[in-house]
């Protein structure tokens, strides 16, 4: 068999084995629904941004290393318009929300401004850079197969449990804005 042919056997192979994987994550959805309409909804919609975040190849931390590394500014361009229209969005519904003199779902959990968020802030950073990518880079990495990302998911999911149990320390000693 020559290369050429190889190549065929190889898509071929490939292109079965995900369109047996689309169906099979699509019969979870419709199995989802029957029981759970939201929680089908939450799974679709995860599946279709984890194809486009793979597509794509977003990532927060190559928007800020890449114009600075290869001079692309193609991801760089892509967070500016992802930011732009996320906050377009978020003014519309505040607004509305403003209108109707309702509480906006969930606004209790925003945090107040304090030293954690800075601390926070800069221990993430950190961990991105040696990481070598944000939160959905890293988890669109493990999709695709590179399986050193799993420490990271396991130190991205330590740090978190650490976080969350130390909260109540950081509001009560350092907090800035409440």
């Amino acid at each position: 068999m020559n290369l050429n042919d190889q190549k065929k056997d190889n898509f071929a192979k490939q292109f079965s084995a995900g369109l047996v994987l689309f169906v099979m994550l699509l019969m979870i959805g419709v199995f989802l629904f029957q029981y759970a309409p939201i929680i089908a909804f939450f799974w679709l919609s995860g599946l279709g941004f984890g194809y486009i975040l793979q597509r794509s190849r977003f990532c927060f931390v190559a928007a800020f290393r890449d114009p600075a590394l290869t001079g692309s500014t193609a991801v760089t361009r892509g967070v500016l318009v992802a930011l732009a229209l996320t906050t377009i969005g978020f003014t519309a519904v505040k607004y509305f929300y403003h209108l109707t003199s309702q509480t906006i779902p969930g606004q209790s959990y925003i945090a107040s401004i304090g030293m954690n968020t800075v601390v926070g802030g800069i221990i993430f950073g950190i961990g991105m850079v040696i990481a070598g990518g944000c939160a959905s880079g890293m988890l669109m990495r493990i999709g695709e197969g590179f399986e050193m990302h799993l420490i990271t998911l396991v130190g991205f999911f330590l740090g978190t449990m650490l976080g969350n149990n130390h909260l109540q320390w950081w509001n009560n000693h350092w907090m800035w804005i409440k």
